[in-house]
C-alpha cells in the first residue's frame, strides 16, 4: 500500500472554461478530470482540447492527479483528442462509455501508437448495462487501465431508472462494477451527485459509497470537495484502532490470533488495518 494514491474527490471541470482551470489550482481535491466531452459544446471542442493540454503542460496543479476526458470513440473528435492528449501526457486519460475488454485494448493500442508516456494511465468510464455485466473483463483487460469510473447518470438513463435517495435502482450495477474492480486490483470511483444545493443528500451518498467500498467520488462542483474528502478518509477513531490492531498483532509475534479492546484479531483484520493506515498516511502527505 506504500504507493497508494488518494482519490477521495475527483472534480470534473469543463476544459473550455479558462477561469475554472485556473481556480482548480487552489481547490483541495485529490484529482481533476478536465472534460472535453459532455461539458463542452461542439464548436468549442478544439479550443477546449488545446486548453486542457496546456493546463497539463503547465504543471500548475501540485500533487493533484490531472486527467483529461476525451470524447467517445464513436465521435468525430475522438482521434484528434487521443493524439493531442497522449502527447500532453496527463496522469490519466478518461474514456467514456467503455463497455467491453475489446474497447479497452483498442484504447491502449491507440495510446501506444500516439506515444503516451508510461505514467499516463487509462481510466475507463463504465456507464451502461453491458459494462456492468462485463466489469471484471473490462478491468482485467490491460495493466494500463488503473481506474473504473462510474457513470451513474448514463446508467440510470439506460436502465430507465429514476434517481432516488438510496439509489436502489442502481445498486446492482454499482456492486457489479465494484466486484470487477476489486477482483482485478483496480481503483473505482463513485458517480456524481447532481443537485449541488442538496448537501444532506450528497453527504448521504458519499457515506453510502464509502460503506460500499468505493475509493472516492467524482464531483461536479467545488463545493462538494470538502464533504467527499472527509467521507472517504479514515476518521481519527479508525486510525487509532488500526494502529492498536497492528501493534497488538506485532506484540503477539505472529501467534495467529490476538485480541485488541476485547475483540479477536486475525491476519485479515491486520491487513485491513494496514490499509487504513496507508490511506491515512497518503492523505497526510498531501
Amino acid at each position: 500500500m506504500s504507493d497508494f494514491r488518494p482519490r477521495r474527490s475527483v472534480l470534473y471541470l469543463p476544459a473550455s472554461n479558462e477561469r475554472a482551470l485556473e481556480k482548480a489550482k487552489s481547490i483541495p481535491c485529490d484529482g481533476l478530470i478536465l472534460d472535453l466531452e459532455d461539458a463542452v459544446a461542439p464548436d468549442a471542442k478544439a479550443t477546449a482540447r488545446e486548453a486542457a493540454c496546456s493546463a497539463v503542460a503547465s504543471h500548475g496543479y501540485g500533487r493533484r492527479e490531472v486527467t483529461i476526458r476525451v470524447n467517445g470513440a464513436d465521435t468525430e473528435w475522438h482521434a484528434a483528442d487521443l493524439a493531442a492528449v497522449c502527447a500532453a501526457g496527463p496522469d490519466g486519460i478518461v474514456a467514456p462509455k467503455v463497455s467491453s475488454a475489446a474497447e479497452v485494448l483498442a484504447l491502449v493500442d491507440a495510446m501506444d501508437r500516439h506515444g503516451a508516456p508510461d505514467h499516463t494511465q487509462l481510466w475507463a468510464m463504465v456507464e451502461t448495462p453491458r459494462a456492468m455485466l462485463h466489469a471484471e473483463e473490462i478491468a482485467a483487460a490491460s495493466d494500463r487501465l488503473a481506474v473504473l469510473v462510474m457513470g451513474t447518470n448514463d446508467l440510470a438513463k439506460e436502465l430507465y431508472a429514476e434517481h432516488v435517495p438510496g439509489r436502489a435502482p442502481l445498486l446492482t450495477g454499482l456492486s457489479l462494477a465494484l466486484l470487477g474492480a476489486r477482483a482485478t486490483g483496480k481503483a473505482i470511483l463513485d458517480g456524481v451527485y447532481n443537485d449541488v444545493r442538496d448537501t444532506e443528500g450528497f453527504l448521504a451518498e458519499c457515506r453510502q459509497g464509502r460503506e460500499m467500498g468505493f475509493d472516492g467520488k467524482t464531483l461536479v462542483h467545488p463545493g462538494q470537495v470538502d464533504g467527499a474528502n472527509e467521507a472517504f478518509a479514515p476518521d481519527k477513531q479508525a486510525v487509532d484502532d488500526a494502529r492498536g490492531i497492528v501493534q497488538a498483532w506485532e506484540d503477539g509475534s505472529g501467534s495467529g490470533v490476538v485480541t485488541f479492546n476485547g475483540r479477536m484479531v486475525e491476519a485479515l483484520h491486520v491487513e485491513t488495518a494496514r490499509r487504513t493506515l496507508a490511506i491515512h498516511e497518503a492523505i497526510v502527505a498531501l
